[in-house]
């Protein structure tokens, strides 16, 4: 345990974990943050950034450069007064390198394994062809067939094939693998918002916990923000149906221009950039690599802007082989 720093050491009984990463639509991270605020969780060990993280750019505000810092990677604790479960949550700003996720999830689940921990939650988002004013649907994932039996009584929507992609997915895995149960709970997006905060989604997803967990929770501050991030969408949507007064469902067309504007309007998570570097690197030196990168730039509706990056990769291969001829 010499690997994590702690603080203090809490006495806690059958502790659920909850682990949360930033990813598209912010949904875990918001999730994950909004439950350790409102149950006024309590800090209590870190897993030190500088094993899994590398600084990558200073952050300006007002015209004024900023000490760069690493990513936190916190542990939280919150006491159930009135349930038979206490929690402890984790809550990270950045995913590491995935090069590095088993090492890192090794961490964690050391400390929850020394706490007692038999079951871990996580959240994720789950794009889809919504519109961002409907209330999201929720799907779950879980590690075994029991749990999975015992959530289907929530109505929740079973997620029957497919993948959950980075830390908010691949720890479960981890987890399972060191004999741990849990289950993952996915908000629905909408797929034109991939890259923006959306507040209504941690809410469903927190809003699907507290039914499992008998848990109580104030809700007002995210349903504040995702008025005003609809707000801001919905600018945009008068914007492009201004010329056709087009009504009813967005189509695909529409779809795509919304997420052009949006991309502009909005940031991708530093965690995201950072990947998407490293798989351009390993393209260059291996050019297999390119599907990988092609279908990340993809998720993130960002293929346009490295677009022509993306295409010297097969340029540059091609002089190499005509070089080499």
């Amino acid at each position: 345990m010499d690997e994590v720093k702690f603080l203090k050491r809490p006495k806690l009984k059958k502790p659920y974990l909850i682990v949360a990463w930033p990813g598209m639509g912010e949904v875990a991270y918001k999730a994950a943050g909004h439950l350790v605020e409102k149950l006024k969780a309590r800090e209590f060990a870190s897993i030190p950034a500088e094993d899994f993280f590398y600084l990558t750019a200073s952050v300006i505000e007002d015209g004024v450069l900023g000490i760069p810092e690493l990513p936190e990677n916190k542990f939280y604790f919150w006491k159930n007064r009135t349930g038979s479960n206490d929690l402890i949550i984790f809550l990270s700003n950045a995913q590491p390198d995935l090069a590095k996720a088993e090492e890192y999830s090794r961490r964690i689940i050391q400390v929850a394994k020394a706490l007692k921990v038999q079951t871990v939650i996580s959240f994720a988002s789950m794009p889809v062809p919504i519109d961002h004013t409907q209330a999201p649907g929720v799907w779950f994932a879980a590690t075994s067939n029991e749990i999975k039996n015992n959530l289907k009584k929530y109505n929740f929507h079973l997620l029957a094939e497919g993948q959950i992609s980075g830390m908010n997915g691949l720890f479960l895995g981890f987890a399972k693998k060191e004999g741990l149960k849990g289950f993952c709970l996915l908000a629905e997006i909408p797929l034109y918002t991939v890259q923006i905060e959306n507040p209504r989604a941690s809410q469903a997803a927190l809003e699907a916990l507290s039914k499992i967990l008998g848990l109580e929770l104030d809700f007002s501050e995210l349903k504040d923000q995702a008025h005003n991030v609809e707000g801001e969408i919905n600018k945009l949507l008068d914007y492009f149906k201004l010329g056709s007064q087009a009504s009813g469902p967005i189509n695909e067309e529409e779809i795509e221009k919304i997420k052009k504007a949006l991309s502009q309007l909005t940031t991708l998570p530093q965690s995201v950039k950072d990947r998407i570097e490293k798989l351009f690197s390993e393209a260059r030196a291996d050019l297999g690599k390119a599907q990988e990168l092609k279908a990340e730039l993809d998720k993130w509706n960002v293929y346009k802007e490295y677009e022509d990056r993306f295409l010297d990769l097969f340029r540059r291969s091609k002089d190499k082989n005509t070089y080499g001829q």
